[in-house]
């Protein structure tokens, strides 16, 4: 284990082209002696070897398949355990030279913050907004704050957010001690948000750093849009996560935004054709309920605010 308070991980799955911009924007960062890891999802395309050649002090966790990205990520998490903050980074990203100084000090500026989330900006079109921050609603839809619009000054105010786009975020390492990995069993989408709904029932904080400026491409690995992919896990994934993370008040007092987030789901499957998509999610779902209800209580022990403190970070519609 390295003696640095900072590591970096960076998940990639044949994306050595992408690594060509990523690293080079790490390297440059103005904070000193950050532990650089990257996870190698099961790549072809010969990303181990490159690495081992031209980023020799680079270290890489070497996945022999691609296990799903949560269970990769979780891979990263674990080899980077012990330091006092972890950025999580996708591999389709170039960060300004400040990004993790600015980021390590809002977290170190405030103690209950167990993450930080940058402005992510589109790499193509810098002055077009990725996101700032995730907001989740008691329907149990997430969206990204900013999506889309022009970057006018409107996200330049540090502030507290649900949660961090887990493509480019720092998390206290105490934080992922107590509230604990990402869900594996998610395999891909919403484990971020999942993993800050979980923080915050803990009691951790999420802080907006919008002096942290990283340039986004978005889905370079997955391509754009709402694939079969990522919709069936987008609403498989909701399912369980309402069915671990929701306290009980919620499930209940709740109940009627819950219902409206089911049919939300539903009408966007119709409108998309890809009600075969939906139906295959919601039947995973039932199938893998079992095991998020068992889940359900460890996440629930560990629940340290009320209802109407979480009232605060999670909208009703």
């Amino acid at each position: 284990m390295s003696s640095r308070s900072v590591a970096a991980v960076v998940l990639s799955y044949d994306g050595r082209h992408l690594l060509e911009i990523a690293l080079p924007s790490l390297a440059a960062q103005t904070l000193d002696d950050v532990h650089v890891l990257v996870v190698d999802n099961g790549s072809s395309d010969g990303t181990a070897e490159w690495l081992a050649a031209e980023w020799p002090d680079v270290e890489v966790v070497a996945l022999p398949v691609n296990v799903g990205v949560t269970a990769a990520l979780n891979a990263g998490l674990k080899a980077a355990a012990g330091h006092e903050f972890v950025a999580l980074l996708n591999n389709d990203l170039e960060l300004d030279p400040n990004c993790l100084a600015e980021l390590v000090g809002a977290m170190r500026a405030y103690p209950r913050a167990g993450s930080a989330g940058a402005k992510l900006l589109d790499f193509h079109e810098r002055d077009v907004i990725d996101g700032t921050g995730d907001f989740l609603r008691w329907t149990g839809i997430a969206t990204r704050r900013g999506h889309g619009q022009r970057d006018a000054g409107r996200y330049d105010t540090p502030e507290a957010v649900f949660g961090a786009c887990g493509g480019a975020a720092v998390y206290r390492g105490a934080a992922l001690e107590d509230v604990g990995l990402l869900d594996a069993a998610f395999f891909a989408f919403s484990e971020d948000v999942d993993w800050a709904l979980r923080a915050q029932l803990a009691g951790w904080d999420c802080r907006y750093v919008p002096t942290a400026v990283v340039y986004h491409m978005g889905s370079a690995t997955l391509g754009r849009g709402l694939s079969d992919f990522t919709a069936y896990h987008l609403w498989r994934n909701a399912i369980w996560m309402i069915a671990k993370d929701f306290p009980p008040s919620a499930l209940i007092r709740r109940s009627p935004f819950i219902a409206a987030g089911f049919a939300m789901n539903l009408a966007a499957a119709l409108k998309g054709r890809k009600l075969g998509v939906w139906a295959r999610a919601m039947r995973d779902a039932a199938r893998g309920l079992p095991g998020a209800l068992r889940r359900r209580g460890t996440v629930q022990r560990k629940r340290r605010r009320s209802l109407a403190e979480l009232d605060t970070v999670i909208s009703r519609f």
